[in-house]
């Protein structure tokens, strides 16, 4: 089979859209790209099981939607999948049907088929076939019948091994019968929506080749984000998601509600691979918490036996609360530099309602260590609970400051809650009345969907201000002062600039008036 693993244009007038392996969706004025893991794990496996695969990212590759339907329309491919999130679905929705537009299932090419033909002839009747069409990811995995009402999608793959399920269904193309799908997959039949039952976390991860990074164009991936300091830089996922995973606010525990990790000296094999084949020069682990414990303490110590602390940086996402002072020596030896930590909020209440199982105390003795080791915190904080008052958000953004400005925290990302269906936040708004839009338009962190006793202005301004902290001068000084090399200095500059970018991404906009119109 000829498959596509596709991110399509979007609404460009928003922003760059990120979207793989991105928990919290936001559009950047400043094009930052997440190398997608797990889709370049099905186009390998796809590839390496004989189908014939093509990597295409628009948005990477700076497409236009006119260059995207000429491409789908040359290679007339027998399936193509995306990978959706909640605020980008209706144009996905959109998508999908302007493609089947364009490959009539019978008889006669349309009017409408013919107007997006701009270059060459019109192939014979016979080579017109049908795409099928397949979505993937955390919004189709907690509302897959939405799609399929919405749109003329063929299949949905729900949970967060879509790498095998796409494999799976690809190779049960082949044959009329659907009787060999694996549990997850969703498809229509005899005009109803049916699916083969609720999704299985048992594939083996250590069973999955490493990474076609040629087939994926890794490169578009490797310079244009801002948690590298070293480029080119790439993505792995050691596993599969968060050992955690009890956020209310997260809606990945409804792709991974089962923790997997690789084995130790899997991930390690493939982190040779990428600095003897590739050359990477500093490596993101994008799980959703990077394994603790013996795991990571082998993992450090293997590290540090294979020289490879002395040939690339190595980032990650971490939990406040999950290291000892042991711990954070170990991993700054082992040449660990990034480490993104949630703070999300400096109010107890907040912490204990949202489940971070963390006081504030906490977060800043955890700061303290990582940089006292010679790690680098990276904080996540967000504004914009149902329940917080302007006084307590203002309790978030001094924390967050303070810790900016005295260098125990390096860098920020500063966003509004967004509730994404799956999550158990977005039921809680449910049941309390708290959503202001069911629009999955409005999901896009350009505005607040949540019901607050702060103005969306105040919101939004909050935002800013947790930003701008990055242009105070005893920040600057700071970094200045922290500067050792060349690479910093790079880092310093590519950072100033994303920042300034999301300053304007959080520019105050008027929200979801129509739907408030509509509740009284």
């Amino acid at each position: 089979m000829k498959v596509v693993i596709s991110y399509p244009p979007l609404n460009s007038e928003k922003g760059c859209p990120t979207l793989g392996q991105n928990r919290q969706f936001q559009y950047f004025n400043k094009p930052t790209f997440i190398y997608p893991v797990v889709p370049a794990q099905a186009a390998t496996l796809l590839n390496e099981a004989g189908h014939e695969v093509i990597w295409n990212d628009c948005l990477a590759q700076g497409w236009n939607y006119q260059q995207f339907l000429d491409f789908i329309r040359k290679e007339k491919p027998d399936l193509i999948a995306f990978e959706t999130k909640t605020p980008v679905i209706k144009q996905h929705w959109k998508i999908i049907n302007e493609i089947k537009s364009l490959f009539p299932s019978a008889g006669t090419v349309p009017v409408r088929a013919l107007n997006c033909i701009t270059r060459g002839t019109v192939p014979e009747e016979s080579n017109w076939t049908v795409p099928k069409t397949v979505l993937f990811g955390d919004h189709v995995s907690a509302l897959p019948e939405e799609s399929f009402q919405n749109s003329k999608v063929d299949f949905v793959l729900t949970g967060g091994d879509y790498d095998f399920l796409l494999l799976n269904l690809c190779n049960e193309l082949k044959e009329p019968n659907l009787g060999n799908l694996e549990p997850g997959i969703w498809y229509r039949e005899n005009g109803g929506i049916k699916n083969t039952g609720e999704f299985q976390l048992n594939h083996d991860l250590n069973s999955l080749p490493f990474i076609d990074r040629e087939l994926t164009g890794w490169q578009s991936y490797a310079f244009k984000n801002g948690n590298y300091k070293r480029t080119p830089g790439t993505y792995i996922m050691s596993s599969r998601d968060c050992w955690y995973h009890a956020c209310t606010f997260c809606s990945w525990p409804t792709l991974y509600p089962k923790f997997r990790a690789r084995s130790v000296e899997n991930v390690l094999d493939e982190i040779g691979e990428l600095i003897d084949k590739y050359n990477v020069r500093e490596i993101m682990d994008d799980s959703g918490c990077f394994s603790v414990g013996e795991w990571l303490r082998d993992f450090c110590k293997g590290a540090i036996k294979r020289g490879i602390n002395k040939k690339i940086y190595l980032d990650c996402n971490m939990r406040f609360g999950a290291l000892s002072d042991e711990d954070f020596s170990l991993m700054k030896k082992a040449n660990f530099r990034l480490l993104l930590f949630g703070l999300e909020s400096a109010n107890q209440n907040t912490l204990d309602r949202i489940n971070k199982n963390v006081t504030e105390d906490r977060i800043i003795q955890d700061c303290i260590c990582a940089v006292k080791a010679g790690l680098f915190p990276h904080i996540t904080i967000m504004f914009g609970y149902p329940w917080e008052s302007y006084e307590s958000a203002l309790n978030t953004l001094k924390l967050g400051s303070w810790l900016l400005k005295k260098g125990y925290a390096y860098t920020m990302q500063a966003t509004i809650v967004i509730p994404y269906p799956g999550s158990r936040l977005f039921k809680e708004c449910k049941d309390n009345g708290w959503l202001k839009s069911i629009d999955w338009d409005d999901y896009d962190m350009k505005q607040p969907v949540m019901r607050s006793p702060i103005t969306d202005e105040k919101l939004m301004g909050l935002v800013r201000k947790m930003y701008k902290v990055s242009f105070q001068p005893e920040f600057i000084l700071r970094k200045i002062s922290a500067m050792k090399d060349i690479d910093d200095l790079k880092y310093s500059l590519r950072a100033a600039k994303q920042v300034l970018g999301h300053v304007f991404d959080f520019k105050a906009r008027k929200g979801c008036s129509a739907f408030e119109e509509n509740q009284g």
